[in-house]
């Protein structure tokens, strides 16, 4: 099944990504105030295991580490995200320069080792303080997150060039605010509308301050996005399909590139009793400011079974016939090509970037202490093979992402997916190369892959 040669663009960026309250630790150290998920982990039973991000990779104090190991691996571009609450403990107010000179650090170790940064300025760790101001769903956030973001540039504007506003906003929203699986919790349906709004009016509002501030570079934004395909030909499951591309997938994607919600499902919205977001004038050209590039996460195809009782859609994933990943994740490689040329032909961007595609499996150890993971290497493969396909046809893909880095702490599911080129142990923090890492060493060096 695959190609004989695939080489790559000569410019196309490999790295990795990683997120900063997945990572970091060091939760209450240097001034940081808390964040979201710092108090979302602390309720027991929200998260597997009770596990925390209290410690998670240590990376706070070893980033030097993460950055020689990533050095080792020839690993040219790195996504990592600010926390927010390390810049401003309270979402606002005064600066709290050593949280500030954290990343200056970080930022300059990257550079030294010839590592290009791109930084994420929201990772759904949101300063608490600002959550029980109402959060996202209180339109005064977005403008604290436009100062927020005004001080980062300024720090690290001469430093930085690849700028991502927001990571996966659909998650923060939904997850965060209607099913509660995530950080803040909650579970009203209308206040994940509103909180979804005012995360794309902070988008708007940093890409214009962007602008404004003649920075030198490209700022984007990150979306989690994957085909919605009917689990069977009956049509109740056909208009689900729709239905769910319309809430997971245009829901963001039409607002950032054609100006408006999706119309069939304001409609629908409105059907079902959900009261839809404020839309002040102006919120829509500002949402609609021009990006550099899109950020796609991909994972798996959403296979989607229509379920008459789940309100308010009104369906259900399954994962279809295809071999799972520990996370329960359908292995379907051809739903990134085919999301990728659709992103092409419906929304045309400038310029996209593969952020985040990776897969959580057991990792075994075998008795000289190696990582072996090779059905890691056979989905990491499988997909950047489809991203190859993609770019044959004319998409202007830039770049692909692995997650992640190094095993971390993973939401809701604590330390139980693990899908890290580097394994974690957890109890001596230390750090060993799996096989994966070192098969996509290969593939940088190579830029490609190739079958001698």
């Amino acid at each position: 099944m695959f190609y004989a040669n695939a080489g790559f663009p000569e410019r196309f960026k490999w790295g990795v990504a990683t997120a900063a309250y997945q990572i970091e630790g060091a939760t209450n150290e240097d001034g940081k105030g808390e964040s979201i998920w710092d108090r979302f982990c602390h309720i027991p039973g929200r998260i597997y295991n009770n596990d925390t991000g209290d410690i998670a990779c240590d990376h706070y104090h070893r980033y030097k580490e993460d950055v020689r190991l990533m050095k080792e691996l020839g690993i040219p571009s790195y996504r990592y995200s600010i926390a927010w609450s390390r810049i401003f403990p309270r979402g606002y107010g005064d600066i709290n320069q050593k949280g500030l000179d954290f990343y200056k650090r970080l930022t300059g170790e990257l550079l030294e080792n010839g590592i290009e940064p791109f930084v994420t300025l929201y990772h759904w760790d949101l300063p608490q303080a600002l959550q029980d101001e109402g959060g996202w769903t209180n339109p005064a956030t977005a403008d604290h997150f436009m100062a927020y973001c005004e001080t980062v540039f300024k720090a690290l504007g001469g430093q930085v060039k690849n700028w991502m506003t927001l990571n996966e906003p659909w998650v923060a929203s939904f997850n965060g605010h209607y099913w509660g699986n995530f950080a803040p919790g909650l579970r009203d349906f209308s206040a994940a509308l509103a909180a979804g709004h005012n995360l794309l009016r902070a988008h708007g509002l940093a890409v214009r301050s962007f602008r404004q501030m003649g920075l030198d570079g490209e700022i984007g934004i990150v979306l989690n996005l994957c085909p919605r395909e009917p689990a069977s030909d009956a049509p109740e499951d056909i208009n689900a399909a729709v239905r769910n591309d319309g809430f997971g997938n245009r829901w963001f994607l039409d607002p950032l590139f054609k100006g408006s919600y999706p119309l069939n499902m304001e409609s629908y919205y409105a059907s079902q009793g959900v009261v839809l977001p404020k839309i002040s004038a102006g919120d829509m050209k500002l949402i609609g400011e021009k990006i550099d590039f899109l950020g796609v996460n991909y994972y798996y195809i959403d296979f989607t079974k229509a379920t008459p009782g789940n309100w308010p859609l009104g369906y259900k994933t399954v994962p279809g016939p295809y071999p799972v990943t520990l996370y329960g994740w359908p292995v379907v490689e051809r739903g990134l090509t085919d999301l990728l040329i659709r992103l092409k032909i419906d929304y045309n961007p400038p310029k996209l970037y593969v952020t985040e595609n990776g897969a959580s499996y057991p990792d075994v150890i075998n008795i000289k202490g190696e990582i072996l993971d090779d059905i890691r290497i056979d989905y990491l493969e499988r997909h950047i093979l489809a991203c190859y396909k993609a770019i044959e046809t004319g998409v202007p893909l830039s770049g692909y992402f692995v997650w992640s880095l190094i095993d971390n702490f993973e939401w809701s599911t604590g330390f139980k997916n693990t899908f890290g080129l580097i394994y974690l142990n957890k109890q001596t923090q230390e750090r060993i190369i799996k096989r994966s890492g070192i098969w996509y060493s290969n593939i940088i060096r190579r830029n490609g892959i190739f079958s001698d």
